[in-house]
């Protein structure tokens, strides 16, 4: 074989190799030292550095301890798991259902419906931190606008500290969450609503359809494929919801809004347990992965 026909079949593996070796630096041996961290009882401090020497390693090896402890020994995880679904089955449905019902209203000739898709994108594009300060100071018990609102229309009676209160907490936060991430399906929904060809509304309307009848039969089933895309982001986007729960509740108050990462955060950096938290990443990361598959195989055979 000559020089050239080498250099020919070797380049293009060439112009992958960077890419290569940073996925396997950040993806590969990340998870690798991710797993392998998942068996040791190590504080992340002593020993320095576990992986050093045979000796080290065994001195902090637990085998699979911290997964049974995860499984058997850990109602509070457990527990983050069922509020967080709660908050993705409420965005779910009114967060989606909002953003779908924007995208028809604006997807139509109005004056500065411009400004309108601008105006509804603005809050997913803001900082989760920010956000999350600015809702806090919305729900305060002792100055906040939304206990003000309250009184102004006589309901004082209503009004408590929104996001310390245990019945209020969840729900209050879940508000937030679907407030910055309704832009997001808005987005999505409009850009599938503008490849529905106009004729069939045209046609419909010929034929008498009213708009009921115009989104149940030609919108909706024309749009479901653009739905199940829109459902799997929200799925996925809030079962790793942390940086708002940082910034208003910290999982508080007593782990009433606590989920799956902010857990994970606490048990490594609270606790100083880097194995378990690592253990609790690793069981955290394959029931993303089976809910994913789920609903992948629920996405085809719709399609």
């Amino acid at each position: 074989m000559r020089f050239a026909d080498v250099r020919r079949a070797t380049t293009p593996y060439l112009f992958v190799l960077p890419a290569l070796g940073l996925f396997g630096t950040f993806t590969i041996y990340a998870f690798v030292l991710l797993l392998t961290t998942s068996f040791l009882g190590w504080d992340g401090i002593y020993p320095h550095n576990p992986f050093l020497s045979f000796e080290t390693f065994r001195q902090v090896f637990v085998g699979a301890q911290n997964y049974v402890e995860v499984f058997m020994d850990d109602p509070v995880f457990w527990r983050s798991f069922r509020q967080d679904g709660l908050v993705t089955l409420l965005a779910l449905t009114f967060q989606n259902a909002l953003a779908l019902l924007l995208a028809i209203a604006v997807n139509r000739r109005l004056r500065g419906v411009g400004a309108y898709r601008t105006i509804y994108f603005i809050p997913p594009i803001l900082s989760e931190i920010v956000v999350g300060l600015v809702w806090s100071w919305i729900y305060d018990g002792n100055y906040g606008l939304f206990n003000q609102l309250l009184d102004a229309m006589g309901l004082e009676g209503l009004t408590r500290d929104w996001l310390s209160d245990p019945d209020t907490a969840l729900n209050a936060l879940a508000v937030i969450h679907m407030w910055k991430g309704f832009g997001w399906g808005f987005v999505i929904f409009l850009a599938g609503l503008q490849t529905i060809p106009e004729e069939l509304y045209e046609a419909a309307r010929m034929d008498g359809a009213s708009p009921w009848h115009r989104f149940w039969h030609i919108t909706l089933p024309l749009l479901w494929p653009v739905c199940i895309v829109v459902s799997v982001l929200t799925i996925l986007g809030t079962m790793q919801i942390f940086a708002l729960i940082v910034a208003t509740t910290q999982g508080g108050p007593g782990y009433h809004t606590e989920v799956p990462i902010t857990r994970i955060f606490a048990s490594m950096l609270g606790s100083s347990r880097f194995g378990y938290a690592c253990a609790q990443g690793i069981v955290f990361g394959l029931i993303l992965l089976v809910v994913s598959l789920v609903q992948l195989r629920f996405q085809r055979r719709v399609a």
